[in-house]
């Protein structure tokens, strides 16, 4: 008999509003109907913007893309519930938070273009840069956490990871450290379902990813990713936690990549096109429209409108994002280390003579 069978544990799953847009009063997170309709405004904005990138992709005006669509509730509701003062280190698929913590949308599309100079934090702005390697950026988050606690800082730290990451070593070794200590942070995975072509149901042999937090001696819960308001409701809980002294959470999102991992893969290849249909249905946008129906404050006039403010803010972002002057070569030897090491002196100097060379 497996331990689930015995009943030793369970995970609890929160979902607050269902994809028709019925609420379970029971679970409001009190918000007000100013609150929930700016959480539809970002999401929306992240969604014109997504697909913007994604044809700015395929127009070759910047780089390889990730995109975000069917992932707007849990970037948006998860991000709308920290404080200025938390930190947010995300990992390369996180445009919402970045665009819920107020970072310059222009900068967004010039760090999409490969310019890292976008990713330089302004004085008292706790966002991290997007990390691309799998589940590195845990262990940079659990530093931050251990730090705030050590000063006593009143600090949470937020971390976001895909359902691919949990296979990872550096994910355990930040969860056990994180569950030792009692760290003021919350781990929260965006199970879209996919790690790049291998499915969840090959990623673990555990029925939950959530379920995983109970080896490191904290909580782990499950929430519908696509419902706005239960992401908010759950992370909100799980950051009072954390700010109480009370440790860590492990929030696993239910939702779904609804394009493909990156704008360099295929998932037509490896992805039946009927659980993609199906999914569609679960639209986190759609269900909060759902919703506004139900409670009479819908308009086909409000969508207009949203829809035509977000294009211009993006369309604005793009235009500066991509006019910004390349950097130049001494780009490339800036904002690693806080003072240069001699190497990278002498390496920045022996480019500066090679291209020199060149120009004459």
């Amino acid at each position: 008999m497996s331990i689930e069978e015995k009943g030793q544990f369970s995970v609890h799953y929160v979902q607050v509003m269902d994809k028709d847009g019925n609420i379970d009063m029971t679970l409001h997170p009190n918000l007000d109907e100013s609150k929930i309709k700016e959480l539809y405004h970002l999401m929306m904005l992240l969604r014109v913007m997504d697909e913007k990138c994604f044809n700015l992709q395929r127009s070759g005006k910047i780089g390889t893309y990730a995109q975000t669509r069917g992932q707007e509730a849990s970037e948006v509701g998860s991000a709308f519930a920290l404080e200025e003062r938390d930190w947010v280190v995300p990992s390369f698929r996180e445009m919402g938070v970045f665009i819920v913590r107020g970072v310059d949308k222009a900068k967004l599309i010039q760090g999409w273009n490969g310019d890292t100079r976008a990713f330089a934090n302004p004085d008292g702005a706790h966002n991290l840069p997007l990390s691309i390697p799998i589940a590195s950026q845990l262990l940079h988050a659990v530093g931050l956490a251990w730090a705030a606690k050590l000063q006593k800082k009143d600090e949470v730290v937020m971390v976001y990871f895909g359902d691919g990451a949990t296979s990872e070593g550096d994910f355990h070794e930040a969860m056990n450290f994180a569950g030792v200590y009692k760290l003021p942070i919350v781990f929260f995975n965006q199970n879209n379902q996919w790690a790049i072509s291998t499915p969840r149901t090959i990623q673990t042999a555990t029925q939950t990813i959530a379920q995983k937090a109970i080896a490191y001696g904290f909580e782990g819960v499950q929430v519908d990713g696509n419902d706005v308001l239960g992401v908010y409701r759950i992370t909100k809980e799980a950051i009072e936690k954390a700010r109480r002294g009370e440790g860590p959470t492990l929030i696993e999102a239910l939702t779904f990549r609804m394009g493909d991992h990156t704008t360099s893969d295929d998932a037509a290849k490896y992805r039946d096109p009927a659980l993609v249909e199906e999914w569609k249905q679960k639209d986190p946008l759609l269900r909060l429209e759902k919703y506004f129906q139900k409670k009479g404050t819908w308009s086909d006039e409000y969508k207009n409108w949203v829809v035509s403010t977000v294009t211009k803010e993006v369309e604005d972002a793009v235009a500066a994002g991509l006019s910004v002057e390349a950097p130049s070569y001494e780009q490339l030897f800036d904002d690693v280390f806080a003072e240069k090491p001699w190497c990278l002196v002498e390496q920045q100097q022996q480019l500066k003579e090679e291209l020199e060379g060149k120009k004459e």
